[in-house]
């Protein structure tokens, strides 16, 4: 099969068969052997039924339902595991992204060789205020960690080579990160593609203002789990041991001042009266503490079960 079309949906009754139709007449000049992948992530309005309804129009739809609510990162790691395709497209079901995108998309993974490409929005439908101005805040920051220069790291409309959803594990609200989850895999030709943003049709947006604070702690888990997640003690040790030698450092100069002035017949303030004393104590046992959880966060890296699971992309 030449390609998988993920679609990862929620409450989208009205927008489903405008979708499904869109796709259709975006393809049908297209000589691609393709599938659409529905995910309800448990709609609580009609979108099952009629996901059912219209799938018996397209001998190419297959469709998957949750019984709850689980998230965009349940729904399209469902639907990775489903995909059959040489290449997968990802897009929302609110009309917003532009299946006549999907050609060129493809191409870019198949002749040019990419393992991802991001759409970029450059044209936002949305409103400035709550939607483009945190968006473009957020995209630096992602852009600054991640070392992928994409200037939309959020939009929806993706393509992927079918190894690469394969080897990336989707979870939490980690949807946000996809090009950053194939980069930790070993996928680094990541490009990125200018599409058209539609005005939404129907409803209203499913992510309120607090994603852009849920999408940076993400963004940190990732960063720390790429670069300490195997090798704990390197990041707890290291700022351990640092916190460690300043208390001592201190704490011994407090002391040294005291004999040193007690033996020339100076005044001098007992170390136990000193707020700095006790600050040292303090960074003395937050170092030992740091170090500690580095050396328990060995242990549990050193037993885990997917220790030694590496991914091998190729055999002779």
């Amino acid at each position: 099969m030449d390609l998988s079309i993920v679609i990862a949906l929620y409450n989208e009754e009205e927008s489903i068969p405008e979708l499904l139709a869109w796709i259709e007449r975006a393809l049908s000049s297209q000589k691609l052997h393709y599938e659409v992948i529905l995910v309800d992530d448990g709609s609580t309005d009609t979108s099952w039924d009629v996901i059912k309804r219209e799938s018996k129009l397209y001998n190419t739809v297959t469709a998957v339902r949750f019984s709850r609510n689980y998230g965009k990162s349940a729904a399209l790691f469902t639907g990775f595991e489903a995909a059959k395709g040489s290449v997968v497209i990802t897009m929302d079901a609110d009309l917003q992204d532009n299946p006549e995108e999907i050609p060129e998309l493809y191409e870019m993974i198949v002749a040019k060789g990419y393992d991802l490409v991001s759409g970029w929005k450059r044209k936002r439908k949305d409103s400035k205020l709550t939607k483009n101005l945190p968006s473009k805040l957020y995209n630096r920051v992602a852009r600054g960690v991640t070392g992928i220069k994409l200037h939309d790291m959020n939009c929806g409309l993706k393509a992927y080579k079918n190894e690469v959803v394969k080897n990336i594990e989707v979870y939490g609200e980690m949807h946000r990160y996809t090009p950053y989850l194939a980069k930790i895999a070993g996928y680094r030709n990541i490009g990125e593609k200018v599409v058209k943003h539609q005005a939404r049709k129907f409803g209203k947006s499913k992510f309120g203002m607090d994603r852009f604070v849920n999408g940076f702690l993400d963004l940190i888990t990732l960063w720390f789990l790429a670069r300490f997640g195997k090798r704990p003690m390197h990041f707890f040790g290291t700022f351990g041991t640092l916190t460690f030698f300043v208390g001592f450092a201190t704490a011994a100069y407090l002391v040294a001042d005291k004999l040193i002035s007690q033996a020339n017949g100076l005044k001098f303030r007992q170390v136990t009266d000193q707020p700095l004393f006790y600050i040292s104590l303090v960074a003395l046992i937050i170092g030992m503490q740091l170090f500690l959880a580095g050396f328990v966060g060995e242990l549990v890296s050193r037993n885990s079960s997917e220790r030694n699971i590496y991914k091998i992309k190729e055999r002779l």
